[in-house]
């Protein structure tokens, strides 16, 4: 029995959402992207950090991380975790410090004078408090609202700054659901090189408005501490890492970086710069090209290289899979959400392939793309 035009326009057009995003247990991702309308080059380096100066504010009201970033001149992609609220909600303290990542100050005057003013009702005051709350942190820990403020607010600022009128993004921002572990490393990779890809610098590192530009070279702020802090949660945090930048030194920022530049070792060393500042830098092992060249020769079948080689293509996957992990994972997902599928269908998993050929049995895709993928 084939699906209904209903089943099938329900797994197409409905954001597949974790069926296990109230769960404190299991790690929610999406790998998002957005793209300008028209796919025109609109933003400029005033643009891309204005960008990432709101993202950084939502981050730090809504609670959800950004994992990995980057942020083109005609698009954006965002690795963006998403916990659940905490199940005994936030104090007015609590509450108050969110609303001061993303409100001016009268706006956070105005509600702390609410919560001051419930206080001090004594009949009612729980129930009148507790609905000031929900009006706030419905905005928080939840997809939809991250992207929808991040992106309705910068469109805001954008069209001010350059005269403009009208909406700014192609459509409804693209999302697919990325299970931790090797599916996360492998999507933050990705989106590190979009601008290797695109040819606008040879090193990733070299890109200022990406996670690993930015966890290379320092942000504005906290010196790349938070985006350190994100790609070792896409990273390592399957192993029990949590998300902490300290973990990036090492062994985790090294493997990281042959994955994205598929030569020479290297190592990171903390230096300290003209002002003072302590700054992480990359530092050649001085090794000869003879014995770099023997250890690439060696590789040169191994999967490790050819899911590097894979990461330089675009692959189609990522931005439409709709659900990537393991076999397991997106299996698990599948049954989940049966309903989404035709009766015939008895299974989740689908492999890579076209240029995702090289992540075939080890990352899965829930969509059997069939156009595009090569």
């Amino acid at each position: 029995m084939k699906a209904t035009k209903e089943q099938r326009a329900h797994s197409k057009g409905t954001r597949w959402l974790a069926p296990w995003k109230d769960s404190a247990e299991r790690p929610v991702i999406y790998h998002c992207v957005t793209r300008v309308v028209d796919r025109r080059f609109a933003f400029g380096k005033e643009d891309k950090e204005k960008f990432r100066t709101f993202m950084r504010m939502q981050e730090n009201f809504t609670g959800c991380q950004v994992l990995a970033y980057c942020i083109m001149c005609n698009h954006v992609h965002l690795l963006l975790e998403v916990p659940p609220l905490p199940a005994g909600g936030f104090s007015d303290e609590e509450l108050l410090k969110r609303l001061k990542a993303s409100s001016n100050e009268a706006e956070v005057a105005v509600v702390a004078k609410r919560l001051a003013e419930y206080r001090k009702l004594g009949v009612g005051a729980d129930i009148a408090a507790k609905e000031l709350h929900e009006s706030i942190t419905y905005r928080m820990h939840d997809l939809g609202e991250f992207m929808k403020a991040l992106l309705q607010r910068f469109s805001r600022w954008h069209n001010a700054q350059h005269g403009r009128t009208g909406t700014l993004w192609e459509s409804r921002f693209k999302s697919v659901l990325v299970e931790d572990g090797m599916a996360s490393r492998t999507m933050a990779a990705y989106i590190d090189l979009n601008p290797v890809r695109a040819g606008i610098v040879a090193d990733p590192a070299d890109y200022r408005w990406s996670s690993y530009g930015e966890a290379m070279g320092g942000g504005p702020r906290g010196n790349g501490k938070k985006a350190r802090a994100g790609l070792v949660r896409a990273l390592v945090a399957h192993k029990g890492y949590g998300a902490d930048a300290r973990h990036w030194a090492g062994r985790v920022s090294k493997d990281y970086r042959m994955l994205l530049l598929d030569e020479g070792e290297e190592q990171l060393k903390e230096v300290r710069g003209a002002d003072g500042r302590l700054e992480v830098k990359v530092v050649r092992k001085g090794m000869k090209q003879e014995v770099v060249e023997t250890e690439l020769a060696r590789l040169e079948h191994s999967r490790d290289v050819a899911l590097r080689k894979m990461l330089r293509c675009r692959v189609r996957y990522f931005s439409d899979g709709a659900v990537l992990g393991s076999r397991e994972f997106v299996d698990g997902v599948f049954r989940a959400c049966r309903e989404r599928f035709g009766a015939r269908r008895t299974s989740g998993a689908r492999k890579l392939r076209g240029n995702a050929v090289a992540a075939e049995g080890i990352i899965w895709s829930v969509r059997d793309l069939q156009k595009g993928i090569s």
